[in-house]
């Protein structure tokens, strides 16, 4: 062992102490890495969109022989409707009010096909099961505070660890939840031909990645369910401030390890490749449809927050990042838009609005994610007012037809 130079200290030492992982997968060998046992569990579908039509394929020849079976016809299929959840930290408690709202006032459907990134991914897997599971995700967005999501660490271990805090009350809170009862419900309605995607970012590669938990979830793969919570995780952390979670792989049989984090890193909101519609409409044998509804929810205002700014290097770079993260969500917004007008589908947005005012100093504040959940809440329950396009400098949001 190499001797260290005369004069280090132990503070030394410390800091220059590094974290054991597993080889990260090499940069030529990223698209080979599986999941061992559950190879479909993903798609890297800024490469290969292959995989990933092939499921969608096989997804609507599932739900057309669901309904052959319940004697309905299934040479057309019918109204897809779809639901995205976006990112937004604490402000997740937004969707939560939303969707609540959605069943009690007795309009939300059952949803083809639903994603979530970052916060959205703690709300997904109940929004996709149904309304007989609001009260989790009434829960989560109201029962919980700062010390159940993560757990703060020292200064000095901050600077020899991978993140501020680290994430176990979180994981916690999802093992408590995400059961494999759920894994089971949601397969059950994996094979019914819907669609549960959750976005992380892969920070060794610098890409995305969409995980197809519904085929985790039928997968009965001895790690399924650590897996599936481990994805869950992985969207919500946000590099840097909790410590990442760290995947097992596989390339032609040999071990790997890849560092997953935050998917909003890349996207704050997401639903499916542009191109998919017209691939599927030239797929042999793969039934026809022709309508489909967009629901999107951003776990945010559309309008720029006004913060005064400390000078200081913590309070100037996380006021950036904050403002490059409420950008990057306008333009997802407009994209996915762009992509329902190019799919000839109906698209509706909701968003916190400028009546909506909490003042809150801390994350996850739990009486600011309370007030912002009954906020949602009420505007649901009495019918929310969707809005028909997305801010821009030809199209402005209305209220629906």
């Amino acid at each position: 062992m190499k001797p260290f130079p005369p004069g280090t200290s132990t503070l030394d030492l410390f800091l220059q102490a590094c974290l054991p992982r597993r080889d990260a997968v090499p940069p030529t060998l990223t698209d080979k890495a599986v999941i061992p046992g559950i190879p479909n569990a993903r798609y890297r579908l800024d490469h290969d969109l292959t995989p990933f039509m092939q499921d969608a394929v096989e997804s609507n020849k599932r739900e057309s022989e669901v309904l052959a079976k319940a004697g309905k016809p299934n040479d057309i299929l019918p109204l897809a409707n779809m639901l995205a959840v976006s990112g937004g930290g604490d402000a997740g408690a937004f969707a939560a009010g939303l969707i609540a709202g959605w069943t009690t006032h007795g309009s939300r459907p059952m949803f083809k096909v639903v994603t979530g990134i970052s916060a959205g991914a703690l709300v997904a897997p109940f929004a996709y099961l149904g309304p007989e599971y609001d009260g989790v995700i009434r829960y989560v967005s109201n029962a919980i505070g700062p010390k159940d999501i993560f757990h703060s660490r020292s200064v000095l271990t901050r600077l020899a660890s991978d993140g501020i805090a680290d994430s176990k009350p979180l994981a916690r809170l999802i093992a408590k939840y995400v059961t494999a009862q759920i894994l089971a419900a949601i397969a059950s309605e994996y094979a019914k031909g819907r669609i549960l995607l959750i976005g992380t970012t892969d920070l060794d590669s610098g890409r995305p990645v969409t995980w197809n938990m519904g085929a985790i979830a039928s997968s009965n793969a001895p790690g399924a369910l650590e897996l599936f919570r481990n994805i869950m995780l992985a969207s919500m952390s946000i590099p840097g401030a909790v410590s990442p979670v760290m995947i097992d792989v596989d390339v032609d049989g040999k071990p790997f390890q890849e560092m997953h984090v935050d998917g909003g890193v890349i996207t704050q909101v997401f639903l499916y490749p542009p191109t998919t519609v017209m691939s599927l409409s030239k797929a042999v044998g793969a039934p026809l449809r022709f309508d489909r509804h967009f629901y999107v929810i951003r776990n945010g205002t559309l309008e720029p927050q006004w913060s005064g700014t400390k000078r200081r290097t913590l309070s100037i770079g996380g006021r950036a990042i904050s403002a490059l993260i409420q950008t990057q969500g306008i333009s997802d917004l407009e994209r996915i838009y762009r992509m329902a007008q190019q799919d000839g589908a109906d698209f509706s947005l909701a968003y916190i609005g400028s009546d909506f005012s909490f003042a809150h100093t801390r994350k996850f504040d739990g009486e600011y994610m309370k007030r912002l959940f009954d906020y949602a809440y009420q505007l649901s329950a009495k019918g929310y007012p969707w809005h028909k396009s997305p801010p821009s400098e030809n199209t402005q949001p209305r209220n629906p037809r």
